[in-house]
């Protein structure tokens, strides 16, 4: 199965209403970011035990550790948890831009350094999600 069916098999699988959430955020960012790397991660580690929730991923940047190693990996982020939504924009050094940026006129949302995560998508601005997403994939074209 290629990771367009994954990402699709996956997004079916979730209960309504979140199944069309996600696929209209699947659609919104795909809009924002139409020529990138789609990525899908299972959430199960090498030994095939569950670690995270499955995620899909969009674009591609390497992400810097402070050793030295680096590690290739998404820009953009979206899965479903059990009390909701989650969307990750990575790449931003600053673990209080986020918030500091966005935060405020969200709408009902946990913004945390990376991650905003909401219960149903009516309870956010999405034209501020998308702002963010932007700003998120700026930052890590940069790096």
């Amino acid at each position: 199965m290629n990771i367009q069916e994954q990402i699709k098999e996956y997004i079916a699988s979730q209960p309504e209403p979140k199944c069309n959430e996600l696929q209209e955020l699947h659609q919104l960012i795909l809009e924002i970011m139409p020529e990138c790397k789609l990525w899908f991660l299972d959430g199960k580690n090498s030994e095939g035990k569950t670690v995270s929730n499955p995620s899909i991923g969009y674009g591609f940047y390497t992400m810097k550790y402070a050793d030295g190693s680096t590690r290739e990996f998404y820009q953009i982020g979206l899965s479903a948890n059990t009390s909701g939504i989650s969307v990750y924009v990575l790449g931003f050094e600053d673990k209080t831009y986020l918030t500091n940026t966005y935060g405020e006129n969200i709408g009902k949302a946990n913004v945390t350094g990376y991650c905003v995560k909401f219960k149903k998508l009516k309870d956010i601005n999405t034209d501020i999600l998308a702002a963010a997403i932007r700003d998120g994939v700026s930052n890590t074209n940069k790096l």
